[in-house]
């Protein structure tokens, strides 16, 4: 049986990494980004790929998510919510604007997500809820402030998923939080010292051998290390 993943923020970075390192080990991907117009070297993946599926969806917007929802009629084993926005803000200049706009994709854009495909996932072998959060949103490892809204919408999206292994364990249903570690994409930026294809290969170990206890949810880094809260 052909296990399947649904992978936001599909078209660059680690997203972009996520969808060659599962579609080389033969899985279904359900590929989604916002602007399929500008997402060339994704075209390119699914066009050398045919177990990858292109779907353009804004995660703001609950209608449509709800048309991915109807576009795809087969389980989801994995839905990895990876897209997500980043705000180099400082106290000086955050603004509520750029607070909202933030946590409209990290946090709510997530929870946009798993509530509108948690049947597919529950219908599915593998039943993992995965969300792309980061240290930034913890609150014992903030040791250098900044980032406001980044580090907030992070915190919440961690929240968020606790609530929801609670809430899912009866379904069957694993959520997992996992920190890619400083990667070197157009939001990590050209400083940082860790490859996409490092970062992922190690988030791919994390999510293959996840077993959490019912009702637990995990935040690990993509070494395997876990996280304090």
């Amino acid at each position: 049986m052909t296990h399947t993943i649904l992978i936001t923020g599909a078209n660059r970075g680690i997203g972009l990494e996520f969808t060659k390192q599962y579609a080389k080990a033969g899985w279904q991907i359900f590929a989604c980004c916002k602007d399929m117009s500008t997402a060339q070297d994704l075209k390119a993946l699914a066009q050398a790929h045919k177990n990858i599926s292109l779907y353009t969806v804004d995660i703001t917007m609950p209608e449509s998510i709800q048309a991915l929802s109807a576009a795809i009629d087969s389980p989801i084993d994995i839905l990895l919510n990876n897209a997500g926005y980043l705000e180099n803000d400082s106290l000086e200049t955050v603004t509520p604007q750029s607070m909202m706009k933030t946590f409209q994709i990290n946090t709510v854009g997530a929870l946009n997500m798993m509530q509108a495909l948690i049947g597919h996932v529950a219908k599915s072998e593998k039943k993992l809820i995965a969300s792309l959060s980061s240290s930034m949103g913890s609150i014992s490892e903030n040791t250098s402030g900044g980032y406001y809204s980044y580090r907030a919408s992070k915190a919440a999206l961690n929240m968020v998923m606790k609530s929801a292994a609670i809430d899912l364990a009866s379904q069957h249903i694993k959520v997992l939080l996992l920190h890619p570690g400083w990667v070197k994409t157009r939001m990590g930026g050209d400083a940082a010292s860790l490859s996409a294809q490092d970062s992922v290969a190690g988030m791919f170990k994390v999510m293959q051998s996840y077993n959490p206890k019912p009702g637990q949810v995990e935040y690990i880094r993509y070494n395997g290390e876990k996280l304090s809260w």
